[in-house]
């Protein structure tokens, strides 16, 4: 009896722990660099850093980032390390600065470049290597970083400026959340090294400094950061932002919001590069404003109920899926899904929005909890089955801070399902997978939300839910002067808020940009004069949509021997990272001394709230399933035991 009972408290104890783990491999991490020996736990690297610097003209913003940490340990070193970057980032420079020498980085073929990496840390030379690994993660790898060296990795990319619900809004990530294959499957750097003594590392917590020169070339109001405190000082045209508190310790992403003077609503923006091979346009259009008579609707919400979510992320879930479901009229139809590592769905198929029907949707919303994996297909497999009865637009919901690893499997069934439904993601938590939101929108025809703060909830829903009320534009047409490329190729409808974004190669810049659709009381149509001046960085942003256009066939099916060479081309001529092109640095000098060890460590994002979850992390199997495999293990043993007394 006694070892029946201590094998029953043994178990309830070890499956809580279990849960635990899975709970704390969810959890956001920060893109911090740190020691992680094998064997051993992970300590952060000397006077680590992160400077952050943006230059923001219009709709394009350059960005630089800086990492920086010291090796205090005897021993010469290189390491990897992730870097979440924004959605749609076009990463085009490279920098590496240690031991007093500059090295520039050049764009390569991904394997040539991984080659000339291996070739130079195996040489003794100074070298790092920056790839793209899944959507706007990129991996920077360092080799012979010498004993007390400080080394300095800079990394330079463009991206455009969001623009929505009548404001410009600036986002840089400052925590990452695995993906749920990574938390299951993610291990340590195959290539065994030299053990150290982790406690003679040391270091300080990581730090992270951003400042903002913008230049939004229109009048503003209401320039703020809801997720820090910033300074503002005003040049001219330009301000200088910069957080209050000099250098914060990553914790939740990093938002600028600034809204155009309302006298000055923009509806249209054009900008232009000049560069020799052509010239590359940007234009922004906002919709007109007007009242449109309301159509009846499917709504079908999806709610991520998966681990990841747990805590305020699963509070912000619920509470948007019941905003939603307040909002419904008796003329709607509904259904709400929620999925984990399975997929449920309240009812068979939609239902008519009675006050019956509302209530017992709104009741069950409430009992749902964060528990286990993160399944996604599935579910918006079955959000997007069948077509909208007749009448009735479709649009799903789909509430998820999108920590999925499957990401390509999911863009192709949106593309392949998507029919005539429309696709609208809300991203939830501090830091929601932005890319994903993002591009599954664009796919999906829709548009994206993004809630960090639990206090926006209402307010953001109740925007969204407002514009899904008011489709503005559909059938939409837009013609460039003369020969042009221009993308997206497919537009999508106009909701109230939502601007249209497009970007051209042009033949010649001579003539107007004309822009027509369908409004509710007709025809509607727009002409812009192309400007002269020349703005940096939209051939840039043209190269990386023209790359995603070209990814967007390969899901499709498409001959990668024949999309392969264009993606080359496009990455090799903008100088952009790419799913097979890389940045390579080399210092053509060799640093570390001829018979010198070269030591591999991790360079990992590192938890600045949890010990236990860096501790997990560590080794070549998984925290998790490793947890998971000591556990059974711990039953078994006790179980033969069992088996041994009862016998």
């Amino acid at each position: 009896m006694i070892a029946r009972l201590l094998f029953r408290f043994t178990a309830a104890v070890l499956l809580a722990l279990l849960f635990a783990a899975f709970e704390l491999a969810a959890a956001p991490v920060a893109p911090a660099l740190e020691w992680a020996p094998p064997g051993g736990s992970a300590v952060p690297a000397a006077t680590l850093a992160l400077d952050v610097e943006y230059d923001v003209r219009g709709l394009v913003a350059n960005a630089k980032v800086v990492q920086r940490f010291r090796n205090n340990t005897p021993h010469w070193l290189q390491g990897r390390y992730q870097l979440p970057l924004p959605e749609g980032a076009a990463v085009h420079t490279l920098v590496l600065r240690i031991g007093g020498r500059l090295i520039e980085g050049e764009i390569r073929e991904k394997e040539q470049a991984q080659v000339e990496y291996r070739a130079a840390a195996a040489n003794g030379q100074r070298a790092s290597l920056v790839e793209r690994t899944q959507g706007n993660v990129f991996t920077t790898a360092v080799a012979n970083v010498g004993p007390g060296e400080t080394v300095e990795v800079e990394i330079g990319y463009a991206q455009r400026v969001p623009y929505r619900d009548g404001r410009f809004e600036l986002a840089f990530p400052l925590t990452f959340v695995a993906p749920y294959s990574q938390q299951l499957a993610a291990g340590a750097p195959s290539t065994d090294i030299a053990a150290f003594d982790a406690a003679s590392i040391g270091g300080d917590a990581p730090n992270v400094s951003i400042a903002v020169e913008l230049h939004p070339g229109l009048p503003i109001v209401a320039l703020e950061s809801d997720s820090h405190r910033v300074t503002v000082e005003m040049r001219a045209d330009a301000y200088r932002v910069r957080l209050a508190n000099g250098n914060v310790v990553p914790g939740r992403d990093f938002v600028l919001s600034w809204r155009p003077a309302p006298s000055r609503e923009p509806g249209a923006a054009l900008f232009v590069e000049h560069r020799p091979d052509g010239d590359y346009a940007l234009a922004m259009l906002v919709p007109p404003t007007q009242s449109v008579e309301a159509l009846p609707r499917e709504l079908v919400l999806v709610v991520d109920t998966s681990g990841s979510m747990h805590g305020a992320a699963m509070e912000q879930a619920r509470a948007a899926v019941d905003a939603a479901l307040a909002r419904l009229r008796p003329e709607d139809r509904f259904n709400v899904i929620e999925f984990d590592s399975d997929t449920h769905a309240l009812h068979d198929t939609s239902v008519a929005a009675t006050p019956a029907a509302v209530a017992e949707a709104r009741a069950w919303v409430a009992t749902l909890a964060a528990d286990e994996g993160t399944e996604m297909l599935p579910a918006l497999d079955l959000a997007l089955a069948g077509a909208p009865p007749q009448g009735y637009v479709r649009q799903v919901v789909f509430a998820t801070d999108g920590a999925v690893s499957d990401e390509e499997g999911l863009y192709t069934l949106i593309e392949d399902g998507l029919g005539a439904t429309r696709l609208f993601p809300v991203g939830i938590g501090d830091a929601p997978n932005a890319r994903f939101i993002e591009q599954a929108a664009r796919m999906g025809r829709g548009a994206s939300v993004v809630i960090r703060d639990l206090g926006e909830v209402a307010s953001r829903m109740d925007a969204l839910f407002a514009k899904l009320d008011r489709p503005v534009l559909r059938e939409l047409d837009v013609r460039w002067p003369g020969v042009a490329e221009g993308y997206p190729r497919e537009l999508p409808d106009l909701y109230h808020g939502e601007p249209l974004i497009v970007v051209a190669k042009l033949a010649d810049v001579k003539g107007p940009l004309a822009v027509d659709g369908l409004t509710a009381n007709g025809a509607w149509a727009k002409s812009l004069a192309l400007p002269i001046r020349n703005d940096v960085g939209i051939a840039r942003l043209w190269a990386q949509a023209k790359v995603e256009s070209l990814e967007d066939e390969l899901r499709r099916g498409g001959d990668e021997t024949l999309i392969r060479p264009q993606v080359v081309e496009h990455a090799l001529a903008h100088r952009l990272v790419t799913r097979y092109t890389s940045l390579v640095a080399i210092d053509k000098m060799p640093a570390r001394p001829p018979g010198a060890d070269l030591d591999n460590v991790a360079f990992a994002n590192g938890s600045g709230d949890d010990a236990l979850a860096l501790a997990l992390a560590q080794g070549a199997t998984p925290a998790p399933l490793m947890l998971l495999l000591g556990c059974f293990g711990l039953l078994l043993v006790l179980a033969s035991r069992r088996r041994a007394v009862l016998a």
